[in-house]
């Protein structure tokens, strides 16, 4: 059954592919399309460590589990013993606190040893995720660096090249298309990111997945503000168009 308030793998990845073989159809041969293929692959790449997040560690939780057994054993023999020394009244002061001490430390490491083991597993797999989500904020990354030269600007009028520009490929119909592609790559992004916030409850994995978000985002909004240059310098080039016969007519 289909649960639509959860965010599933396979529907993104499967979004992400399309998405590629779009902007390889519309600019191939060009950097975005490799930088979406490459999302492709590291969309598949995350959602088999997705996979393996969610299931749980049982050689760590085994461990965890016979290190609190054993605290728990030495706890009641400790009890046992002082009881039975206890009654018998064959030892002294000196006695019982060395037996004190030495429970004492013997609870205190198998604590540590305990409490160590039960946070192996988050730890391990906190590593995990946090190692996908520096590869998916390259990516977001990379994909603003391709947009970065894109000026909507050069696209309305002409400028004079010089021998530092970077190369004007982009017709003012095409333009658009580039930035909206980057803007849809930088969305996935987030989404593969966020896929590792649903089943890991891990407050340092949650606030890589919230940078990311918010990255995506503040990248986003600048390609926008060029989209909407864009938009708005066409309607006003229509119009002048459309008014230099009538103004021809009228003289």
């Amino acid at each position: 059954m289909q649960i639509y308030s959860e965010l599933h793998p396979a529907p993104v990845c499967s979004t992400i592919s399309v998405l590629a073989r779009r902007i390889h159809e519309r600019f191939p041969g060009s950097g975005l399309s490799k930088v979406a293929a490459e999302l492709v692959t590291v969309a598949a790449q995350n959602q088999s460590v997705i996979e393996n997040l969610r299931r749980p560690l049982w050689w760590s939780r085994a461990l965890a589990t016979l290190t609190i057994a054993a605290l728990v054993a030495l706890v009641v023999w400790a009890a046992i013993e002082f009881r039975h020394l206890v009654k018998g009244g064959t030892f002294t002061l000196s006695e019982a606190l060395q037996s004190i001490d030495a429970a004492t430390s013997e609870l205190i490491f198998l604590s540590l040893v305990a409490l160590f083991l039960v946070s192996l597993e988050t730890r391990l797999k906190r590593r995990t995720a946090l190692r996908m989500l520096h590869r998916l904020r390259s990516i977001a990354h990379i994909v603003d660096m391709h947009q970065l030269t894109k000026d909507p600007e050069l696209a309305l009028r002409r400028v004079e090249s010089t021998a530092s520009s970077p190369a004007r490929t982009l017709s003012r119909t095409q333009l658009p298309r580039y930035l909206n592609y980057c803007s849809e790559l930088l969305a996935l992004t987030s989404k593969l990111a966020a896929l590792h916030a649903q089943h890991l409850n891990d407050a340092v994995v949650l606030s890589a997945v919230n940078d990311i978000e918010a990255l995506t985002a503040d990248l986003s909004r600048k390609i926008w503000q060029k989209i909407s240059i864009l938009a708005t310098a066409a309607p006003q080039s229509h119009a002048a168009t459309v008014s230099t016969p009538d103004r021809e007519k009228a003289g």
